[in-house]
């Protein structure tokens, strides 16, 4: 066997000579060959693991603005489920309005053609209007504008039929007897003008399209002329109201009552009651509010009282 002989000689001192064999020396480089070998291994997993954090944490960042787009998207989809929900809620209340405006309508329209003792087979209220035009293809998604169109076009056909009917009535009546001539309401004077007045409630000129007839709490409201009561009920600025058409085109409002005694689609004569004064709505006190129209343009009630 061969051997190797290892001499350490230092600056200074003894020489130190070391006898190693082949075998141990090559063990030796064997076991220098591994350490390194184990060192390299060592440096290249912690710098692969430095690099998985450096990953790991880019993805995380990624994970991050992922979740805040996300965030948004849900917030703007919530958004828009919340104005969609706004503008149904509307359209649902638009469409109850309408419906109930047609049912009134047909009251109205079926009284009329009693009082008048006109025709049922020509004006029957209780039958929809006749529709025509090319089949369409059925659609299964619930449409609410076409329904609001369909409650509108009933709503037209509605006001042509009282139209009609207002028409053949006037026929059988005169002008004179149309018109508004009796004092609406039991006593009282005249408070308030028509015009342009000091609003009592915002001190500022505003236009007041009627006149007050200042009277006692609960006395007697009349009809300032034969018609038919259009509207009897709670309308806003104006308490409880009633509407009266009187034909060609005349119509008169009492306002501010406390209570009324008639009803939509009832006929009343001259000087019949209609309700009690009170103070409901826009006002200060006990009092009448009194318009007149004729044509949907207001007119100056003082033209139509009877003078003294």
């Amino acid at each position: 066997m061969r051997y190797f002989s290892l001499m350490l000689v230092p600056d200074a001192g003894q020489i130190r000579s070391y006898r190693v064999s082949q075998h141990s020396l090559l063990y030796l480089i064997i076991g220098l060959l591994a350490l390194f070998s184990f060192g390299g291994w060592g440096v290249y997993s912690v710098y692969q693991a430095q690099q998985a954090l450096v990953e790991l944490k880019g993805s995380q960042d990624m994970l991050q603005v992922a979740r805040q787009r996300q965030h948004k998207t849900y917030a703007d989809m919530q958004m828009q489920l919340d104005a969609e929900k706004k503008k149904l809620a509307v359209y649902a209340r638009s469409l109850g309005q309408m419906e109930a405006r047609a049912l009134r309508l047909d009251s109205l329209g079926e009284r009329l053609v009693e009082v008048s003792k006109l025709d049922k087979n020509e004006f029957d209220f209780g039958i929809k209007p006749a529709l025509g035009g090319p089949r369409l293809e059925q659609i299964a998604i619930f449409n609410l504008d076409d329904q609001m169109q369909q409650v509108n076009q009933q709503l037209i056909h509605l006001d042509a039929q009282l139209s009609a009917i207002d028409m053949v009535l006037q026929g059988n009546r005169e002008e004179r007897l149309a018109r508004p001539h009796a004092w609406p309401s039991e006593g009282g004077y005249l408070s308030s003008r028509y015009g342009i007045r000091i609003d009592p409630f915002s001190g500022k000129r505003a236009m007041h399209r009627g006149v007050d007839i200042a009277n006692r709490f609960g006395a007697a409201v009349l009809a300032a002329s034969h018609g038919v009561v259009i509207y009897a009920g709670k309308m806003n600025g104006y308490g409880y109201l009633i509407e009266v058409d009187h034909g060609y085109g005349y119509r008169t409002r009492y306002g501010h009552m406390s209570s009324v005694a008639v009803k939509a689609g009832d006929e009343v004569a001259d000087n019949q009651l209609l309700g009690r004064v009170g103070s409901s709505g826009h006002s200060t006190g006990p009092h009448l509010h009194f318009e007149v129209r004729r044509f949907g343009k207001d007119l100056n009630p003082s033209s139509y009282l009877p003078r003294g």
